[in-house]
């Protein structure tokens, strides 16, 4: 039985040296990044058996992406895609410190994942799947995506698996109100949200604190947990009524990209294994506090790294 199923678009990250400007770049590094198979990855690196959905070119930068994430030890499922139709989607990131800051240039049009159908998927996974997760990214791509993210979810539900979905809002990618439409149309399909609070506020239209945030999303659309973080103060989960919360825990931050997509993997990789929300959510916590002293989108992370966090530093609440 498979654990864990994501769905979702994974790109192709290009960084210039820290410092350098992508206008007078002459080198980059290259690594595989999306929100989706990042909560994949670090997942199965902390012991779940996880499968990755998507759709890619079956070209030498479609099967760059599959080697990388194979190599962590995660299954993937792709529609391979005619790569003359069709193309892996790229991002820029530009490290830069302050005034400056980090930027962030995406070139993903007519990406293979845009035109996505659920035949096209081998789905056989997530009929046997213990959860299935995906993002808000998704059906911000396209029609297409949309509507295949839906039909996922769908289907998940109707097997009886567990399905999270982590809002994942893109300024870049669409306006709150569109967005808010799309999201609320999915969540009678979705069992554990994933919110960050500005997120809930400014797209999702609702106010209040963390826990009075969760309570409401819970009313109103009757998730069985709803997780809300808030940054340097840490996430709130909110199941069956009743309330945890988790501080976070220091980090040296190298690198911030995959921060949430790493807390998602720590959360579900603990409750997968039988851990009680509370123990999820430092899990979640210590995941996220080592993917920021990491390069790259993805958490590099093993079950060591999480426990000694968790037992030796201990949440902070700030």
């Amino acid at each position: 039985m498979t654990d864990l199923v994501t769905f979702g678009e994974t790109m192709l990250r290009l960084s210039p040296a820290r410092g350098d400007r992508l206008e007078t770049a002459t080198e980059f590094d290259v690594q595989a990044g999306g929100a989706e198979s990042n909560v994949a990855v670090g997942a199965a690196r902390l012991g779940a058996d996880a499968v990755w959905l998507s759709k890619l070119p079956e070209s030498p930068l479609g099967r760059r992406v599959v080697g990388e994430l194979r190599s962590h030890g995660l299954r993937t499922g792709v529609a391979w895609a005619d790569p003359t139709e069709s193309r892996v989607g790229t991002y820029y990131l530009e490290h830069g410190g302050e005034p400056r800051g980090t930027n962030v240039v995406y070139d993903r049009a007519d990406a293979a994942i845009t035109t996505v159908e659920p035949s096209e998927l081998p789905t056989g996974a997530l009929e046997s799947a213990s959860r299935f997760h995906t993002t808000g990214i998704t059906p911000a791509l396209s029609e297409r995506a949309a509507e295949t993210t839906t039909a996922l979810l769908r289907a998940a539900g109707e097997a009886g698996v567990t399905r999270s979905f982590d809002l994942n809002y893109r300024a870049k990618l669409w306006e709150p109100e569109t967005a808010r439409e799309s999201y609320e149309a999915l969540f009678e399909h979705v069992d554990t949200l994933f919110v960050p609070r500005r997120d809930a506020r400014e797209v999702l239209d609702r106010e209040g604190n963390a826990v009075e945030i969760a309570h409401g999303l819970a009313s109103t659309f009757d998730f069985e947990t709803v997780i809300v973080t808030r940054g340097t103060e840490g996430a709130v989960a909110l199941r069956g009524g009743e309330v945890n919360e988790q501080g976070v825990f220091d980090a040296e931050t190298f690198d911030a990209i995959g921060t949430g997509d790493a807390f998602v993997a720590g959360y579900l990789a603990k409750r997968i294994d039988g851990g009680d929300v509370a123990d999820a959510l430092a899990w979640a916590a210590a995941a996220a506090a080592l993917k920021r002293t990491i390069g790259g989108d993805i958490a590099v992370i093993t079950p060591g790294d999480v426990a000694s966090v968790v037992d030796g530093a201990g949440g902070i609440d700030r």
